[in-house]
């Protein structure tokens, strides 16, 4: 295990992910619910199946161009903490720590209930007693069975992490495995086995239906609605936070980076694909009314468009298949991002950044504390009920720390020229600038488009400031 600079530790890390487990990490983690959903807000936004699918390219390729630069820095620095790690060896502690406090407050522990909530959500399609109703509680905050069912997904996973990263790792391999081949099994029926005629018609059918009716449709609105595409995408970074646990990291984690992202993007863009064989993008004509087909992606019901797209296959079974697609495909996420967020915690306790407990590995070889710190403040913002708010506040500033990241590859290349690099990122320095760039030019235009969602994100980070001085005057 790589030292960490405030303390050792007795215990190791143990070196047992694969080239695989760290590839199923990094697409298990990916793939939650947003597949499932956003088309129908990107929808909205282009009004064209090649505005949607256009979407999902350029999200996709950024997404490629964020994850060859990190394989890059995972493979000079395969420290436990990943992208926390690179953060404060390019621009010092504090950039770090921002990076870490808002991770623990918002990026990690708010997906993580957003995910549970997900899961318990659809699960109502089979249980309707898990209804999201409160029962108990003011305002917002309360339980619900709803609420409950998801806390109890989130103190499941935690439990099965504090037991070891092998049964961690097989969790996140069965159901990575499981939910890819639910995505494939919608893609093969949609575009292959039973193709909608009059989606196609409408989707495919000319030019103009295909590109849309002449209306343009800006820059501003198009990255606007890039947001959804790639933070359905998000979450491929999470490997980097267990490279100390990986067998051969210098290897495998720039390779599973590509291999992981490269396999949810396919997997994207044939699943939108397979929408457009089923659902015209926008509303359709009367003899339709008030039926899926109708509404079409951009008013699924709910914006539940894979619901609405299995319903014009299967039937009424269609939404009973989708909602079990969904709960393995949250499950499995939620596994990911709680195996893998608590060592960002653990790394900043060693910088002593953080409880001095919250650094220390059980017997099992796992940070316990770190796990347990991060399921109940987790679970707290579940019964909170403000989790999808905040997430909504920090796209900004998530943003912002992935362009830094990105830009850390410069840093780090004129910092340490010398320093072992076993994989440098193609195209260097024309690829890790573009997307720099491309990261820059889309939180411009939230600044423009969606102000309100960008301040409370860098009121957020900011935060950090006074926690951080506080610590490192008690260190």
């Amino acid at each position: 295990m790589t030292q960490s600079r405030g303390r050792s530790s007795e215990r190791r890390f143990a070196r047992r992910l694969s080239l695989f487990d760290c590839a199923m990490i990094v697409a298990g983690s990916m793939i939650g619910s947003g597949i499932f959903i956003v088309s129908a807000d990107i929808a909205r936004k282009v009004g064209s199946p090649a505005g949607l699918l256009g979407v999902w390219i350029a999200s996709g390729f950024m997404t490629i161009l964020g994850a060859l630069s990190y394989g890059e820095l995972a493979a000079m620095m395969p420290e436990a903490g990943g992208q926390y790690v690179f953060l404060r060896e390019a621009y010092g502690d504090l950039v770090g720590f921002a990076y870490g406090w808002s991770l623990l407050l918002v990026i990690q522990s708010g997906t993580v209930a957003a995910v549970a909530v997900a899961f318990a959500r659809f699960a109502a399609v089979l249980f309707p007693w898990c209804g999201a109703t409160l029962f108990f509680g003011v305002g917002t905050v309360g339980l619900s069975h709803e609420r409950i069912v998801a806390v109890g997904v989130i103190a499941l996973l935690t439990a099965l992490n504090l037991r070891g990263l092998d049964l961690g790792k097989t969790v996140q391999n069965a159901f990575t495995t499981a939910k890819v081949g639910a995505l494939l099994m919608l893609i093969v029926l949609g575009c292959l086995i039973a193709p909608d005629p009059g989606a196609i018609a409408r989707n495919f059918g000319t030019l103009r239906a295909f590109f849309g009716d002449g209306a343009s449709v800006g820059p501003a609105a198009f990255g606007a609605a890039m947001v959804g595409g790639l933070f359905s995408s998000d979450a491929w970074a999470t490997v980097t936070f267990v490279a100390t646990e990986a067998r051969e990291p210098r290897r495998d984690l720039p390779r599973a980076l590509a291999l992981g992202a490269g396999l949810v993007i396919l997997l994207y863009l044939l699943t939108n694909v397979a929408y457009l064989c089923e659902l015209p993008v926008a509303s359709g004509a009367a003899p339709h009314a008030g039926s899926a087909f109708a509404r079409g992606i951009a008013g699924a019901a709910d914006d539940r468009v894979a619901t609405a797209a299995m319903s014009s296959i299967l039937g009424g079974r269609g939404p009973l298949v989708i909602a079990v697609l969904v709960m393995i495909s949250t499950f499995g996420c939620a596994n990911g991002l709680i195996l893998t967020g608590a060592r960002v915690i653990w790394a900043m306790a060693h910088d002593r950044l953080f409880f001095a407990a919250a650094g220390r590995l059980n017997r099992a070889a796992v940070p316990d504390v770190a796990l347990v710190v991060q399921g109940v403040w987790s679970a707290l913002l579940t019964l909170s009920g403000t989790y999808s708010e905040l997430l909504d506040y920090v796209i900004f500033t998530q943003l912002l720390f992935y362009a830094l990241t990105v830009g850390a590859v410069f840093v780090m290349r004129r910092r340490r020229p010398a320093a072992p690099r076993s994989y440098r990122v193609p195209g260097y320095p024309w690829l890790p600038a573009l997307y720099v760039g491309a990261a820059l030019s889309l939180m411009a235009d939230l600044l423009v488009v969606k102000p309100r969602y960008t301040w409370p994100g860098f009121l957020i980070a900011l935060s950090a400031a006074p926690v951080y001085r506080m610590l490192k005057a008690r260190a």
